[in-house]
């Protein structure tokens, strides 16, 4: 019966309800914390603070980037949390439920305490339990304990949140919900909006983590010298010592990282892909391997009966299968397909002793009636011998891609025996051939993968030579050599999954352990799926991803969802991951120069003794001009590169000669400019100034490559903006620019096209790579 409208009102008014905070994303206070409250801002603040006090208010323009950076962070991750949010609504499995004795879909929210819930076949168990009627019900409780086997839940037998159903149906009662069930925290914690487990974050997190133990000595190096140089004026001591610290921390490049990542959920959601996890971008743009089930994957969940083929006239060969249709309470999408097929019949009405469900272990469910006996439908070479002929007329069939099922009668009393892996083969009674319905955007999505160079492994449960056809008619290479899984072991699996493309007979444990010998022989491995026996290795692949319409308990493990169940959308979920990737090589390169140039620059001075080329505004506009505007466009630009490992070694190898570039002719030219005994620290730092500003453009178009209208157009920009500045007498004086000196200028034009041309021939034959390459490896 189920709880009534009034204790269901009861249960609501004293808080014993199912309402957990959907964890999609952070909440809008931790969002506004988390952009407020960085090291980055407090840094970057008490340096504005000093220059306020001690300075001029033009030189704390840097403090600007606190409030761009804190805003853009917060607006974006606010656009990505509403898109997260709206479309885990869509994702969210409903439960069913007996409520005043009939039965109704809910969010999971609306559960209470006491709630009946119905479960069948591939249902997740969303609050704990106990079991009050079990249909041959088997759980699968390996996401909680690890162990893979389904177990028999009996009535009275408890069941917890985190679980799913394998096998059979029935209903409990639930005894813990919200917070106080199993997985609550677990699930709190897994579906975090969040950057984890990330290659490109680590690399990112060992360059901040390098230029903080950097900051500390150099900045002390600099702020002595200014303060000795300056003959004891406090503040230019300050300000110049600000200047050269607050270009060392590379402070967009977390914000342009977060960014990049965001506004990639964002545009997946519009193409109703829900991404779990931020990492799962940058995952499926690294994958080279990407495992598909063929069933709701390559084809659609529905299938047609082809044809019902009697053999044994003696036997009541249709009314068995109404009546196996009619016993089984959980049908799947078979058997579904079956029932439909035979809606012109109606029921025997055979009286049912005992019904097994079916399993993707056993591939086949039965019943046993009353006085017919017991029966079987399930897969013909599981079920028949190998030399029946009706088995060798199955896989004649199933070679040109139908899927064929035998009917069975098992005789009395065996059907236990059978259901525990043991008995005899059978014979058929009759064949069932189904008909499956291939996704018209199959075909265009394993051409894609073929042709960025990912390969394509067809892992199904299903008879290997319909599996094999299926992969032919998809053009998938090495379907013509289909493979039995049943052959496999433990010592030929990891060579089998290496060499062959099509495998049909699989387990759902044999996909797991699929999954892992690839990933022993150094692949990055996707897997699609969409059924309860998927959910082992969509656990365990380096990217899941469930279709929309799958299991609730795979679109529980899974870190993509296709909501829309298009397999076409997962080449924009590739093109994503590479755009991000891609672009945030780029920012980093930029970011690092500055990084670079700016501790020699510190280091130069320091040792040497001259006060620093800079006040902050110059860098801010350097800077702004050639870092921040540009690198905010190539975060977001379109990028089809691939994908390639070692992120760091790549971006050292660009920027730390840039960087030394950058740095050594910013402070040849200031020293040449110094030794003008005319010449006045405005000219000496302006002097400084356009040999940064030239050698960082050079620096940007490099990194601007491959060339388009708009790249272009961005640098031609960048240009024209510093000669705006140069042209306007008043941004002129704001920026404290005197280029009255035509010498200097020249000068600073000659440095900084002579050290241009000798980064871009270091970088063409790699001299910084060569160098390092020398350098012994620890062992």
């Amino acid at each position: 019966m189920g709880l009534s409208t009034a204790q269901v009102a009861e249960r609501r008014e004293a808080g014993q309800t199912n309402d957990v905070p959907r964890r999609s994303s952070r909440s809008v206070q931790e969002i506004v914390r988390a952009n407020v409250f960085t090291r980055f801002n407090g840094l970057i603040g008490s340096l504005c603070v000093l220059v306020l006090i001690f300075g001029a208010w033009q030189d704390a323009l840097f403090g600007g980037i606190i409030i761009a950076n804190t805003a853009i962070g917060i607006i974006q991750e606010l656009r990505a949390k509403r898109t997260l949010d709206k479309l885990a609504v869509v994702g969210e499995q409903r439960v069913k439920v007996s409520r005043d004795g009939a039965e109704t879909l809910l969010e999971q929210k609306d559960l209470v305490l006491g709630d009946l819930i119905m479960l069948e076949t591939g249902d997740r168990i969303v609050v704990d339990g106990v079991v009050e009627d079990s249909r041959s019900l088997e759980i699968d409780e390996s996401l909680l304990t690890g162990e893979a086997d389904p177990v028999h839940k009996a009535s009275g037998q408890d069941v917890m949140s985190g679980s799913f159903v394998v096998a059979g149906g029935g209903s409990f009662t639930a005894t813990k919900v919200g917070h106080d069930a199993y997985a609550a925290k677990l699930v709190l914690e897994a579906s975090q909006f969040k950057l984890a487990d990330s290659e490109l974050q680590t690399g990112i997190n060992r360059f901040l983590k390098l230029v903080t133990w950097l900051l500390v000595p150099v900045g002390l190096l600099l702020v002595v010298s200014q303060f000795v140089v300056s003959k004891n004026d406090f503040g230019q001591a300050v300000v110049s010592a600000v200047a050269g610290v607050v270009t060392m921390i590379p402070e967009g490049l977390v914000l342009m990282t977060s960014i990049a990542f965001a506004v990639g959920v964002v545009r997946l959601g519009q193409r109703q892909c829900l991404v779990q996890e931020l990492p799962a971008i940058e995952g499926l743009a690294r994958v080279d391997v990407l495992c598909v089930d063929k069933t709701g994957t390559l084809t659609e969940p529905g299938m047609d009966l082809d044809r019902f083929t009697v053999l044994r006239d003696d036997l009541p060969a249709r009314d068995a299968l109404r009546a196996l249709v009619a016993a089984d309470p959980s049908p799947n999408p078979t058997m579904n397909a079956v029932a439909e097929s035979m809606s012109e019949g109606a029921d025997p009405g055979w009286i049912v002793d005992q019904v097994v469900p079916f399993s993707s272990a056993r591939k086949w469910s039965g019943a046993s009636f009353k006085k017919e006996g017991d029966w079987v439908l399930g897969a013909a070479d599981v079920l028949l011998a190998a030399g029946d002929p009706h088995r060798a007329e199955a896989e004649r069939l199933g070679a040109t891609g139908l899927r064929v099922l035998a009917l069975v009668k098992v005789p009395d009393g065996r059907l236990d025996v059978l259901a525990q892996g043991g008995g005899e083969r059978l014979q058929a009674v009759a064949l069932v051939v189904l008909r499956q319905r291939i996704r018209p955007e199959a075909h265009g999505t394993i051409e894609y993968f073929g042709q960025q160079g990912v390969a394509v492994k067809v892992i199904s449960g299903d008879n290997p030579a319909s599996v094999g056809a299926i992969a032919r008619s998809l053009a998938i290479p090495g379907a013509d050599r289909p493979y039995d899984a049943r052959d496999l072991t433990e010592a030929n699996i990891a060579e089998a999954v290496d060499t062959h493309s099509v495998f049909g007979r699989v387990t759902p444990q044999q996909k797991r352990d699929m999954v892992k010998a690839l990933q022993s022989r150094g692949h990055t491995v996707a897997m699609t799926g969409d059924g309860v026996n998927d959910v082992l290795a969509l656990k365990d692949a380096d990217l899941g991803v469930a279709m929309g319409s799958g299991s609730g308990a795979t679109r529980a493990v899974a870190k993509i969802v296709l909501l829309d169940d298009s397999f076409a959308t997962l080449p924009h979920v590739v093109a994503e991951g590479r755009r991000v990737l891609g672009n945030i090589e780029r920012v980093a390169n930029l970011f690092l120069t500055k990084t670079v140039y700016s501790i020699l620059l510190a280091v130069l001075v320091g040792l040497i003794g001259v006060r620093f080329p800079f006040l902050p505004r110059h860098l801010t506009l350097i800077s702004t001009l050639t870092i921040g505007i540009p690198a905010f466009f190539l975060a977001l630009a379109p990028n089809l590169e691939r994908a390639r490992p070692g992120f760091v070694p790549r971006v050292l190898q660009f920027a730390v000669p840039a960087g030394l570039a950058c740095g050594a002719a910013t402070f040849l030219g200031y020293m040449l400019a110094r030794d003008d005994p005319a010449s006045e620290f405005a000219q000496d730092s302006t002097t400084a100034t356009f040999t940064l500003f030239f050698l960082a453009m050079w620096v940007l178009a490099l990194i601007a490559r491959p060339y388009t209208w708009w790249r272009i157009g961005l640098v031609v920009a960048m240009g024209a903006a510093f000669l705006v500045i140069l042209a306007v007498p008043w941004l002129r004086h704001f920026f404290a620019l005197d280029h009255s000196s035509f010498h200097n200028d020249v000068v600073a034009l000659v440095i900084a096209a002579a050290f241009g041309f000798l980064l871009s021939l270091a970088l063409r034959r790699n001299w910084y790579g060569k160098l390092l390459a020398r350098i012994p490896k620890k062992r």
